[in-house]
């Protein structure tokens, strides 16, 4: 949490619970509302604000199972004693909004030890560099020139000149980083298949590049590398996301730390699925493309093949099936999901970015979830805990162990 420049005295760290679903303005309008004249004029929240001897109230706050969690932070440059009855001040709350809730004070942090802390901290590192740089006065001649050798190697790809490794043009798989430095690292340990964004905006050449190759999003194990890969994730075409260790970027890892992390990497849907990122109306356009370049490549090449195999009848459905099949055709391209009773009345219809949540509450009589997304093994995982006999979906993602007591069923499997 970044704290307000103007009042860098002293930060209120409180937490609250609501028995409800609450947001960040009604937890900020309950504060101001419910401390209006209880403290007397010299304190009023509003008046302080103003005159800037307190700080922007920011609020972090989630739902669960219809009630609401977080943390209330306050900047305030006042002294010592009206902080106290300040803080003091926020356990007096007792609703928002409709909803009963209860506010705690965890601790009043002292910002300029907090600081002096951290330039204590940053002051050993400078010296530690300083000290290291006068060590590598030797550098070894060969480690100079091989990475003389490394910087030579990067060309800058495209019409956005993006740095990157010599094998990007003709490779059918890339590796998509976040600035030159990452490349310069990865060259080091010999993967050359790799390109750089260099910044927040996803350049057109990476965007178009990614349409044909198999790529793979590398980025810092931070809040900046996350933002990054949203943005690649809403821009380009993602097959695979791996991420440095948690706390450091990719320019530092080792050569062990680098084959791990992608050895590591998930399918970009199951990212999507975990953190609730809806797919992209692109993905719809570019479903299947490599498979329909691999087929293409086939029609092409007939003689590389043997004798064409004799035609397969079409598979007879079952009535259950073909009521599938028809669920899942009226929810193409909605990103929708529906949950059926065992008859196969439809007891609800969501959205896909929702189904996670809504599984937790869902009906008792709920016995088939179909929905226009890929079936993940946290989906299976949580229909098994519920009872639910059927799972439909578009297709199946990286599956590790499925339920025996779930029914799989993909578009796929119901054409």
């Amino acid at each position: 949490m970044d704290i307000d420049p103007s009042a860098t005295k002293y930060l209120i760290q409180a937490r609250i619970s609501a028995d409800g679903i609450v947001e960040k303005p009604d937890v900020v309008g309950a504060i101001f509302g419910q401390t209006e004249g209880l403290l007397g004029d010299e304190l009023d929240l509003r008046d302080l604000q103003k005159t800037g001897r307190i700080g922007r109230i920011e609020v972090e706050i989630g739902s669960s199972r219809g009630k609401s969690d977080g943390r209330v932070f306050i900047p305030s440059s006042l002294d010592q004693v009206e902080t106290a009855i300040l803080a003091a001040a926020l356990e007096t709350i007792d609703r928002v909004g409709p909803c009963k809730a209860r506010i705690n004070v965890e601790r009043v942090e002292d910002v300029r030890v907090a600081k002096r802390t951290k330039i204590v901290e940053r002051a050993k590192g400078i010296l530690n560099e300083i000290l290291a740089a006068s060590k590598s006065g030797g550098l070894d001649i060969a480690d100079s020139v091989r990475q003389s050798v490394q910087v030579e190697e990067i060309v800058h790809y495209g019409k956005d000149k993006c740095p990157a490794g010599p094998n990007i043009e003709n490779s059918d798989a890339i590796i998509i980083v976040e600035g030159r430095s990452d490349v310069l690292n990865l060259l080091k340990y010999g993967i050359k298949n790799v390109i750089a964004v260099e910044g927040t905006n996803v350049p057109p050449t990476i965007a178009e590049l990614s349409k044909e190759r198999v790529a793979t999003a590398f980025v810092d194990g931070d809040r900046g590398g996350e933002l990054i890969l949203r943005e690649l994730l809403q821009v380009a075409d993602v097959d695979f996301v791996a991420r440095a260790p948690q706390g450091q970027e990719v320019e530092e890892l080792t050569q062990k730390q680098i084959m791990k992390s992608l050895r590591n990497k998930i399918p970009a849907e199951q990212f999507r699925e975990e953190y609730g990122l809806e797919p992209l109306p692109a993905e719809a356009r570019n479903a299947g493309k490599r498979e329909e370049r691999r087929e293409r490549a086939e029609r092409e090449a007939p003689h590389e093949r043997g004798p064409a195999p004799p035609p397969v009848p079409a598979k007879a459905l079952t009535p259950e099936q073909e009521r599938y099949r028809e669920l899942l055709v009226e929810l193409s391209g909605s990103s929708k999901a529906r949950f059926l009773s065992g008859e196969g009345a439809v007891l609800r219809e969501l959205s896909v970015r929702d189904l996670a949540t809504a599984l937790r509450e869902a009906p008792k009589e709920m016995s088939t979830i179909v929905f226009d997304g890929i079936i993940t093994q946290r989906l299976l995982d949580m229909a098994a805990e519920l009872g639910v006999t059927t799972v439909v979906g578009t297709k199946l993602g990286t599956i590790t162990k499925q339920p025996t007591a779930v029914g799989v069923w993909t578009k796929e499997d119901l054409t």
